[in-house]
């Protein structure tokens, strides 16, 4: 990877310096017209795919390009589980499935198993489902597939390492708020999702202090059940070899005997709010602006990727060239609307700026996304839009861990295997009317909830000229 990187960076320095040359002795160039080859056409390989009599799925795709086999194991259940007394259950069980050791391995002897054979393993639990990732030489295979049986099946929570988790919770519940960026991160989640929230709740030490290695224990016997386990297994491997083990190692898994409820869902009503968080010594400002997103399966979705390309993605963005080129008032600037499966994502506009230009610049975000609805984009702008998305796609099948963990994401989802080029195809033919319609759907610029991080003292003018609600200011005081 650091060789492709470095690779890529010297191909960069390269032409740049190439234009530079030309430049000083030709004027300026017009990147815009160069012409570029069309790419080849994307091959995807085929991924077998196989259920168990437990309901455990399968997904094998033979490459010999390395002496590797690797796994990517997605568990459905997560902190969404989390009882309200009990936030960060989830990822405490995440952890420590891998560092915790196993019945047959002591926590520092899988550490020494692994790195004696240069292999590795992780695991993590977020908001909706848990994960394992493993790699290991492939002359290692039926090691690989006892590992993960271990992890996956049976963890024991060392005390001592749970107490050291513990230790680490607790210290990353007292640094929460040493960066500007990390609490407006958070809160925003809050200001669109609501306090209570699973999908924008946080850990507190009370929280933890009710958690024990037993609940991590009911957690994961709850949640690690064979018909909530995806296992994605690619590399140097013999498929009928990892079928018969598998089965060896995870056939006699048994069901759980009750299903997961769904994921939650989210209460939005589309208004206006205005809330701070006030921190008197900042220079400058970190302001979020906007309100509930979509989901993936929207049936225009591809219009709106090229809508948010156009409005906040980039240099050539309308916001980047207003907001900072054109004004000068900000240090970054973008937009994003983003989309999820399980529940809705977000649409946000974020700009760092000077604390005496805050409200100046929100001002200008909300006119341009105003204007997004209002004044279609020209021929430049759709191209740049578009070829922003389609540049980039090949980089959807640039390994055989990302084509084959997307399709066990779209199985979990039931979406067709060909979701993503038929996302892709729609992109191609968005035009500027179709852009301004998803706009005028989608985006609500007199429904917006804006948040502002920095020294309120300070700013340009008060919030309430905003006329966007009650200014409201929200305590991050830790509690005890």
């Amino acid at each position: 990877m650091i060789a492709i990187i470095c690779k890529q960076l010297r191909t960069i320095i390269t032409v740049v310096t190439l234009l530079t040359l030309i430049s000083s002795t030709a004027g300026a160039i017009d990147i815009n017209s160069f012409v570029y080859p069309p790419l080849n056409q994307i091959a995807i390989p085929e991924v077998q795919e196989i259920k168990l009599d437990n309901g455990m799925r399968l997904y094998l795709l033979e490459d010999k390009t390395l002496p590797l086999i690797q796994a990517s194991v997605r568990i459905h259940g997560g902190s969404y589980l989390d009882p309200v007394e009990k936030i960060g259950l989830a990822g405490l069980c995440g952890e420590l499935l891998r560092t915790g050791g196993t019945e047959k391995y002591k926590s520092d002897e899988l550490d020494e198993l692994l790195e004696s054979i240069g292999a590795d393993a992780e695991t993590s639990i977020d908001i909706i489902a848990g994960s394992l990732h493993l790699s290991m030489l492939s002359s290692y295979t039926e090691l690989a597939m006892e590992v993960m049986a271990e992890i996956l099946q049976r963890p024991v929570f060392e005390q001592a390492k749970f107490e050291q988790l513990m230790i680490s919770a607790r210290a990353s519940v007292a640094r929460r708020n040493d960066q500007p960026s990390v609490i407006g991160d958070r809160e925003f989640d809050k200001v669109i999702y609501g306090n209570n929230s699973p999908y924008a709740r946080q850990i507190e030490y009370a929280t933890l202090s009710t958690i024990s290695r037993d609940d991590l224990k009911a957690f994961h016997q709850r949640v690690f059940r064979p018909e909530n386990v995806q296992m994605a297994i690619w590399g140097d491997i013999n498929s009928q070899k990892i079928i018969e083990l598998v089965k060896k190692h995870f056939g006699a898994w048994e069901r759980g005997k009750e299903p997961l409820p769904d994921f939650p869902k989210v209460d939005y009503k589309f208004d206006t709010r205005a809330a701070f968080v006030d921190l008197p010594e900042a220079t400058q400002s970190n302001v979020y602006i906007g309100h509930l997103g979509g989901h993936l399966t929207d049936e225009d979705h591809p219009h709106r990727i090229v809508m948010n390309n156009i409005l906040g993605v980039g240099f050539g963005s309308r916001l980047f060239k207003q907001v900072r080129s054109k004004a000068g008032l900000a240090y970054s600037v973008y937009g994003v609307f983003t989309a999820n499966l399980s529940y809705p994502g977000a649409f946000y506009n974020y700009v760092s700026t000077k604390s005496e230009s805050t409200v100046k610049a929100v001002r200008m975000i909300i006119d341009e996304i105003k204007r997004i609805q209002n004044e279609e984009p020209n021929a430049e702008e759709l191209k740049l839009g578009r070829d922003r998305y389609l540049n980039t796609f090949v980089f959807n099948f640039d390994s055989k861990g990302k084509i084959i963990e997307r399709l066990v994401y779209y199985d979990f989802f039931g979406l067709p295997k060909d979701f993503l080029n038929k996302q892709m195809e729609m992109v191609k033919k968005t035009t500027a009317a179709d852009v301004t319609a998803a706009a005028k759907k989608y985006l609500k610029p007199d429904s917006l909830r804006i948040l502002v991080v920095g020294s309120i003292k300070d700013l340009d003018e008060p919030l309430a000229a905003l006329k966007n609600g009650e200014p409201q200011a929200i305590d991050i005081t830790i509690p005890e």
